[in-house]
């Protein structure tokens, strides 16, 4: 019986180009709505240079003001940079409105080879993904976005005059936002494969030290920019979201397959 269930390398090919059709249908669905609303969601992704965050002792604590950036309007060098502009933030938009869609194609490909505990998973897998990237963007674009223009466009920048793009702002920002949508997903990846059992809380602390190094090479590879400090601003979150999940993983007991019924005997002493 189980050999008619295995799938040959033929069957896993066809059922991968059907889930990333499915996948690619739904993207390119939303993709023709949230095109027609680019102009807005331009008018909101600006908002990232056009205000600087600021502290307060006082509620609520965290707020915004003008950034007092010379720069007052985004321009474009190129005939086609603002049409390409528009498509990659409609394509951007579309991928996280169907980021669903996505994820349960995903769940769909992997889960003929799950047991049946471990197909219970659907419901947070999809759900806890969805809702842990739009909070990493959400982060990225209302933290992290505002610190980073807010520093690199007046350190030592007295006597510049900054001219950015539009595409190479869109570039930088959504290379961003997606970044930390992707990282914020790290809890609930240790989760599951802690349910799993491929992991345990005990080897996650025990590689914590090698998470480090981890972070700062992922956080280089990935930032839009080499410099150290957009490597800092995406490495340090990595290692927090890493401490989070070890924290998560130990709440979730990882029970064995086969629990000795009362009465039986068992060989195996007790610890």
């Amino acid at each position: 019986m189980e050999n008619e269930n295995k799938m040959s390398l033929f069957d896993h090919l066809g059922e991968l180009r059907k889930r990333i059709m499915i996948s690619l249908a739904a993207v390119l669905v939303v993709f023709i709505l949230t095109f027609n609303y680019s102009e807005m969601i331009l008018k909101t992704l600006v908002m990232p240079i056009e205000n600087k965050m600021v502290f307060s002792l006082h509620y609520p604590f965290i707020g915004f003001e003008p950034s007092g950036i010379k720069q007052k309007t985004l321009v474009f060098t190129e005939p086609s940079e603002a049409f390409w502009m528009h498509c990659k933030i409609s394509l951007v938009a579309a991928l996280m409105i169907a980021l669903p869609v996505v994820l349960s194609q995903i769940w769909l490909f992997i889960e003929p080879g799950l047991i049946e505990k471990e197909k219970r998973l659907v419901i947070p897998f999809i759900t806890g993904g969805t809702v842990l990237f739009m909070i990493g963007a959400v982060f990225c674009f209302y933290i992290i976005l505002p610190f980073a223009f807010g520093f690199l466009m007046t350190y030592k920048t007295e006597n510049l005059t900054p001219m950015i793009t539009v595409g190479k702002y869109i570039d930088f920002t959504m290379k961003f936002l997606l970044a930390f949508g992707v990282i914020f997903e790290l809890p609930i990846a240790l989760l599951v494969m802690t349910k799993m059992g491929f992991v345990t809380p005990q080897k996650l602390g025990k590689a914590r030290r090698h998470i480090v190094v981890v972070a700062f090479i992922v956080a280089s590879v990935i930032t839009p920019t080499p410099d150290a400090f957009n490597q800092m601003l995406m490495a340090v979150p990595i290692i927090v979201l890493y401490e989070i999940g070890i924290l998560a993983s130990r709440l979730i007991k990882v029970k064995p397959t086969e629990q000795p019924q009362p009465g039986e005997s068992t060989d195996l002493e007790p610890k």
